[in-house]
């Protein structure tokens, strides 16, 4: 029999049916053609871009869509919520700060206004001793910091101390390193002790679950105590850890004066053992001594990564640095944490040995990884007091130990043992003993990134009661000031890769840092005739000027130079966060 064939009925509705579906296709295909495009959320028109490649500036608008670069190009008749006129100025990234110490003061003041005012749209953190992990013993001992701010402790891991931040809102984004020092302190406590295999395990653990949180890498900071009591060998084990997540080694190395050359040995044997990159925190050559020894510090570097190790550093760009007062006291001194060391002080016979230590020109062999400040300085004219602990002390702020001694009808030792008694070894200070061609040496390295290695501050409130070092307001502008615009040390696309793209690579942020079709944007828009820092050491609470826009994830947090209190600000985890 032939095939039976549909009756035609059906026949007439399955035509009717592709009749139909036809129709709906051309209008879809119509409706497409014709529909408009989805507006940007902001267009920047008319501006110089540096992209943060190094490369020239030219010229085209950039679109901004959901906190991304949607388009670059001509962008004229293209829908925006907002325009933004940056005709006669420079649009680049976001600038990254290579070292904040702004973990605390986020809590504070998320907005971090002496951050936002100098363009830095990203700041990576944890010099050592970082926010966390940590036990009751380490918040004891930090709660006169946190009752200075006002801050009461309710994370012990990273992961909650993140959750804290996204919870509040952050005006800039956030990375931090998980600290040595804090590891140690956590396991070994604040002695001069070496830990047992099986504490090595523990340390290790704490690394790990770090890095699961969201950590960038492994930090030391080998100068402050307990931190210099940790041998290579265990600074190495616990950074390969970190290597094993993804994350770098980072290090404030253990002399910056005359043990540099062995200390950039140390930081390279790290990197080998760990497997990882390596970056040294504010580079410097510490101390009269070692003036001029800038020469021989880039050479070692470059011979490293000759040798093909993946090693770079980082500046501020000033020729005083800023840390306790108590790193004047030689390490031995601190064994057992801050009571121990005050209980030192305090004895007239532990105070006879600790001034001659400070006294020695050439340390012993015993000393012989400490960088002896005292030696390092031409007198006591070259420490100001910049922040105290203790509220009695404040007419300190800013004063020099000669002041202070005199004042106090004391030897200058005397005047600087008695300031930190009194003030619970609370005091930070800015110690002028660097040279300004090192200094100058060091930041033209195309290797040499930037940090500000400060906490974010304001004029105003609680953080605006310290006499802080100049470069919490002004490093960043500062040198686009002073090396670009006046001495011509650095061209300004070179500037902005110092800023942006360099810093970004060496963190594996592969999200920022470049202006480029997908990424975060991160962008600040200024005049490079105008931007101008103001902080000074006489007078450091000042703001940065010239900003005109500075945009976080696509946010203005300053528009038309004024800060807006938006806080659109991101954390960063690393490579190895598994949420």
């Amino acid at each position: 029999m032939p095939p039976s064939l549909p009756p035609a009925s059906s026949l007439r509705t399955h035509r009717s049916l592709r009749t139909l579906l036809a129709s709906v296709v051309v209008l879809l295909a119509t409706s497409i053609l014709h529909a408009q495009p989805q507006p940007f959320d902001i267009v920047i028109t008319g501006g110089h871009i540096l992209d943060g490649t190094g490369s020239p500036w030219y010229a085209s608008d950039i679109g901004i869509r959901s906190g991304h670069i949607a388009a670059i190009g001509k962008l004229d008749s293209q829908p925006r919520r907002q325009t933004i006129d940056a005709h006669g100025q420079i649009v680049a990234p976001g600038f990254i700060d290579m070292l904040g110490q702004s973990e605390l003061n986020l809590l504070v003041d998320p907005r971090v206004p002496s951050k936002i005012f100098q363009g830095i749209t990203t700041e990576i953190t944890g010099e050592g001793d970082s926010v966390a992990p940590l036990n009751a013993a380490l918040i004891a001992d930090n709660q006169s910091d946190y009752q200075h701010l006002g801050i009461t402790p309710d994370w012990t891991t990273l992961a909650q101390y993140f959750a804290r931040l996204e919870r509040q809102g952050i005006g800039i984004n956030f990375a931090t390193y998980v600290g040595e020092t804090g590891i140690r302190r956590i396991v070994l406590g604040e002695g001069d002790v070496q830990p047992t295999p099986a504490q090595l395990d523990q340390m290790r653990a704490l690394v790990r679950q770090a890095m699961l949180d969201g950590a960038m890498g492994l930090s030391t900071s080998l100068q402050y105590a307990p931190a210099p009591y940790a041998k290579t060998a265990e600074i190495a084990a616990l950074a390969t850890v970190a290597a094993q997540y993804g994350g770098i080694y980072a290090t404030h190395v253990r002399s910056e004066g005359d043990g540099i050359l062995p200390s950039l040995d140390e930081a390279a044997a790290i990197g080998r053992q760990a497997h990882t990159s390596v970056e040294i925190w504010h580079l410097k050559a510490a101390g009269h001594a070692n003036w001029g020894r800038m020469p021989q510090i880039v050479a070692r570097i470059d011979q490293l990564r000759a040798e093909g190790l993946d090693i770079a550093a980082d500046t501020y760009a000033y020729t005083a640095w800023g840390n306790p007062l108590s790193a004047f006291i030689p390490p031995w001194a601190h064994s057992g944490g801050t009571d121990a060391m005050l209980a030192r002080l305090k004895d007239p016979a532990t105070r006879a040995r600790i001034r001659a230590d400070m006294l020695q020109t050439h340390s012993d062999q015993t000393h012989s990884n400490w960088d002896n400040e005292w030696q390092e300085i031409s007198g006591p004219q070259d420490i100001l007091i910049t922040d105290v602990g203790n509220p009695t002390l404040r007419p300190l702020l800013g004063q020099r130990i000669a002041q202070i001694a005199a004042a106090w009808h004391e030897d200058p030792i005397d005047a600087l043992c008695d300031l930190l008694i009194r003030d619970h070894a609370d005091t930070e200070a800015a110690v002028f003993a660097m040279s300004e061609p090192d200094v100058e040496l060091a930041l033209r390295q195309p290797w040499v990134s930037i940090d500000n290695d400060a906490g974010g501050v304001s004029p105003d409130g609680i953080l605006g009661q310290q006499h802080t070092h100049p470069r919490a307001y002004g490093t960043f502008p500062r040198i686009l000031r002073k090396y670009v615009r006046q001495q011509h040390l650095l061209t300004l696309p070179d500037a902005i890769r110092k800023f942006s793209a360099l810093p970004a690579e060496r963190l594996r942020l592969s999200d920022r840092g470049v202006l480029k079709l997908g990424l975060a944007a991160d962008i600040v828009i200024f005049d490079p005739a105008t931007i101008q820092d103001h902080a000074t050491y006489e007078n450091p609470n000042q703001l940065s000027t010239g900003m005109d826009f500075v945009l976080v994830n696509g946010v203005p947090v300053i528009a038309n130079g004024k800060m807006t209190g938006a806080l659109p600000g991101h954390v960063l985890r690393g490579p190895g966060y598994h949420p």
